[in-house]
């Protein structure tokens, strides 16, 4: 029964557990003494007969906080498998009149969270799915890629906004609000806004928004470098008939003599000075392209 247990919860147990399985204090306390057992918080172990993983780590760090604990931030979007990347500081919630200290490794949150947003995931308590994703986006190595990616295949906006009022207040809120109000849009035009300050802060000359090209308008256009500049927003919002719908455009435009350059929201939020620096590059290439011709055609 204890081996069954070990293995299903990657070498990890409670005293409350173990007593469970059949074992006393001083069975445990043997086994800790033999080395066969290491304590690593009050009332953890793991039985070091076995690689000591990200998910026992994971584990050892919410279960160091009692059985009220709950994995949240990133530590429960790893759980969930929204992001590959498991956390370098587990985070956990504790009930707001818990009174703990804070366990080297770790990251404590004290608050009452809703039973509606408490789920268990392979015999660990972890935020639900759309907290979860809220939260976790407003982490710094979250951010609006993680929302969008959870979001292409995991939830959907609704639940994120009904998770995100429940727990108004908590530490990140106003950052998951700025990125649920992008997402509810694709955040199409909040690019365009974007990509506009951009420029305009790198103090790039020579552009025209809403540029009108045919039967097309280009987001932000360089006419005397024919260079044209295509904004997208999330992931999530495009189908097939969107992805085909851009891919006819930007033909058409390539077939006028333009270089078409797109950017996500994603590249504008979290890449900037990339953006600009492609920006740049490009404006270079058809100046020098331009003046070429121009020399070629004079002689």
């Amino acid at each position: 029964m204890l081996d069954d247990f070990l293995r299903d919860h990657d070498g990890v147990v409670t005293l409350p557990q173990a007593k469970q399985a059949g074992l006393t204090q001083d069975m445990v306390d043997s086994r800790v003494r033999t080395g066969r057992w290491i304590r690593c918080a009050r009332g953890v172990y793991f039985v070091d007969d076995r690689p000591f993983t990200d998910s026992a780590r994971v584990r050892v760090g919410v279960w160091s906080y009692g059985r009220h604990a709950v994995a949240t931030g990133l530590a429960a979007a790893w759980w969930h498998g929204i992001t590959k990347y498991p956390p370098e500081i587990v985070e956990a919630t504790t009930p707001h009149a818990s009174r703990l200290r804070v366990h080297p490794g770790t990251k404590l949150r004290r608050r009452d969270l809703d039973p509606a947003d408490i789920v268990e995931r392979r015999g660990l308590r972890v935020t639900a799915l759309a907290l979860t994703v809220v939260e976790a986006a407003a982490r710094r190595g979250g951010g609006a890629k993680l929302m969008d990616s959870a979001l292409q295949r995991h939830t959907e906006l609704r639940d994120l906004w009904r998770a995100h009022l429940r727990n108004k207040g908590r530490h990140g809120s106003p950052a998951a609000r700025r990125l649920l109000i992008a997402a509810a849009d694709g955040a199409r035009s909040e690019a365009e806004r974007l990509l506009i300050k951009l420029l305009r802060e790198a103090q790039i000359t020579g552009w025209k928004a809403n540029y009108r090209l045919g039967r097309y308008v280009i987001d932000v256009a360089f006419p005397a470098h024919k260079l044209a500049i295509e904004t997208d927003g999330w992931a999530f919002h495009s189908d097939q008939a969107d992805f085909q719908h851009d891919r006819v455009r930007q033909n058409e435009i390539a077939l006028m003599g333009w270089q078409v350059l797109r950017f996500t929201w994603l590249d504008l939020t979290e890449y900037p000075q990339r953006v600009i620096a492609e920006i740049r590059f490009a404006i270079e290439c058809r100046s020098g392209a331009s003046a070429s011709f121009r020399t070629g055609a004079a002689r």
